[in-house]
């Protein structure tokens, strides 16, 4: 396995790591105390390729292989610190874009593929339910066929991007005898009558998200916006989560290298007792650990992306990938407030943000404890 990049893709990296520092940083503290999604900051983000990174040529993406995708994302999370941004970015990539160029007829790819990879248009996916999270499949949500339509009913929940989507991957039951292989998925326009966007969700973190809740009450769509096959939805769920568990971390390594540096570069000056803090034994012990994280994170976000490239289906790989990110982002996180003490715990240095943009880390995509049953299951 070689992980060094080659000329094309520092570029590439450069230009994405460029493009964030100069353009996705401004005013984010105010950002995030008022719950603002940077739409613009989301166009530009198509405009540079970013949104496009993994999708053919032919529907408007860069045809980037997984290693590279995932570099660049990781480059994504270095240099833009909103997170809530970058998650949103993730979320259209791995749960609607993807699904469309895995599942999609032609007609589907030609009328979305293009709008989502330059950003003029926003996607989401409404797959949770009050009653269901972790136990993915017990939707309740219907959609009856009616001769050449599928009038869809229920009701949704943590839908990323729903306040902005122009488009969302709706799940629903079209077989109430079957368990999970009754289970099918439709494209669903944000103005389709019957669809109507929900209260918007208040959240720990990911303020700049914009998540709501969704009702859908006798909403009517062609059968040719059925995604895939009747049925399908299993197969559908498990190649996007598979792809979203071993990719949408990646921006959380870049943003692990920056906390890396912020905290050495406050350790080298910072001085207590007439001497820098970094000289204390337990403030070097705490940054020793935050470059055991980030280097064990970024190994295995990379080898996972490598075995996809392979063409091998890499779940194990993803779930361990998603666990371990998770999980070590969040306690860097709380090492790099405990490094810079006070001032790790106000507003202006940033930190908590951080902090509290890695918790929501551990639940979406399948929580920790999911993502230990998986890895079980698929060892014992």
């Amino acid at each position: 396995m070689d992980f060094s990049w080659s000329p094309q893709q520092i570029e590439l990296y450069d230009t994405i790591g460029d493009f964030a520092a100069r353009e996705l940083n401004d005013n984010l503290v105010d950002k995030d105390r008022r719950g603002v999604f940077n739409r613009s900051g989301f166009k530009r983000c198509g405009e540079v390729g970013i949104l496009g990174l993994p999708v053919p040529v032919e529907y408007g993406g860069l045809a980037c292989d997984p290693l590279t995708t995932v570099g660049a994302l990781e480059r994504l999370g270095y240099a833009c610190r909103d997170n809530g941004l970058v998650f949103s970015l993730n979320a259209q990539i791995w749960t609607a874009t993807m699904p469309i160029v895995a599942f999609g007829t032609e007609e589907q790819k030609r009328k979305y593929l293009p709008g989502l990879c330059s950003g003029d248009m926003v996607g989401g996916t409404a797959m949770t339910e009050p009653g269901s999270g972790s136990d993915a499949y017990a939707l309740r949500a219907t959609a009856v066929k009616k001769g050449d339509r599928y009038v869809l009913n229920g009701s949704k929940v943590f839908v990323t991007n729903g306040p902005v989507a122009d488009v969302l991957v709706v799940f629903a039951r079209t077989d109430k005898d079957k368990s999970a292989a009754g289970i099918s998925a439709f494209l669903v326009d944000r103005w389709t009558p019957g669809l109507t966007i929900g209260q918007r969700l208040e959240k720990m973190g990911l303020r700049t998200s914009p998540t709501c809740e969704l009702s859908i009450d006798d909403c009517e769509v062609p059968e040719g916006s059925r995604l895939g096959r009747e049925g399908a939805g299993p197969a559908l769920l498990t190649h996007a989560m598979t792809w979203e568990r071993g990719s949408i971390l990646a921006s959380a390594v870049g943003s692990m290298q920056r906390l890396l540096e912020t905290c050495v570069k406050y350790a080298k000056s910072r001085r207590q007792s007439g001497r820098p803090i970094g000289q204390f034994q337990l403030v070097a012990s705490r940054v020793v650990d935050m470059k055991l994280r980030l280097e064990t994170a970024r190994y295995m976000l990379y080898y996972g992306a490598w075995q996809r490239a392979l063409g091998r289906a890499a779940i194990l790989e993803a779930a361990m990938a998603k666990l371990h990110i998770s999980e070590s982002w969040v306690r860097s996180c709380e090492d790099a407030i405990q490094i810079h003490g006070g001032y790790g715990y106000t507003t202006d240095f940033e930190i908590e943000r951080e902090l509290r943009d890695a918790i929501g880390s551990r639940l979406y995509s399948g929580t920790s404890e999911i993502q230990r049953m998986i890895v079980a299951s698929l060892m014992l």
